[in-house]
């Protein structure tokens, strides 16, 4: 079975600032993610040019062992727990790929990305046919919504706090979309078998952004 959801990003800076954020925001989640950056392998770092698309492509290795309980440890599968990352990263658009050898088919999640100037407005910026974006479920993320779990809330990270003293952006009260001038969206379609809860992804996209 797969499904197809689209999650849209609206942050309070513009899509040119955000291509440097994204940078900080990936190395900050790959980092948080493996335990300090020792579970990332990184394999491939280059440019690439096709079709037209130019930008940077990488091919990265996570091993998750050290991530896991030590009661799942000893009932994963070998190989279970290393997971292969291929991006595409051309910006304003940026294609990820995630694969498990262990799992093969069973396991494939695909994460298209177009970042727009707009508030989450716009409809099918994917340009899916349209039997197919019939079935996609949109899902609104809110970056000042502070429902995350402990271990994950950081006081000196939390939008709905904090001030840039650079721009003089934030806190980010309850209607910051209607307040902030400068907006863009980040919306990303990826397909996904139904061994991955949804809630993981929605975990992921939050604390990334």
């Amino acid at each position: 079975m797969v499904l197809i959801k689209e999650y849209r990003v609206v942050l309070p800076c513009s899509v040119e600032e955000y291509q440097v954020g994204q940078l900080f925001s990936v190395a900050e989640a790959s980092k948080n993610e493996t335990g300090g950056g020792e579970g990332i392998e990184v394999l491939k770092n280059e440019p690439y040019e096709k079709d037209g698309e130019k930008g940077q492509y990488t091919h990265k290795i996570y091993h998750l062992k050290s991530k896991v309980p030590g009661f799942v440890k000893m009932l994963a599968p070998e190989g279970s727990l290393v997971f292969h990352e291929k991006a595409w990263n051309a910006y304003p658009y940026c294609r990820t790929i995630v694969t498990n050898e262990y799992m093969k088919d069973n396991f494939f999640i695909k994460i298209e990305t177009w970042h727009k100037p707009d508030v989450g407005t716009q409809e099918n910026v994917h340009k899916l046919d349209r039997p197919t974006w019939q079935d996609v479920t949109v899902v609104p993320i809110d970056i000042a919504d502070r429902s995350v779990s402990s271990a994950d809330y950081k006081p000196d990270e939390d939008p709905a706090i904090f001030k840039s003293v650079k721009t003089g952006r934030g806190p980010l009260g309850p209607n910051w979309k209607v307040l902030i001038c400068y907006l863009h969206i980040c919306s990303s379609s990826f397909t996904y078998t139904r061994h991955i809860p949804a809630d993981v992804i929605e975990h992921i996209f939050l604390l990334k952004h």
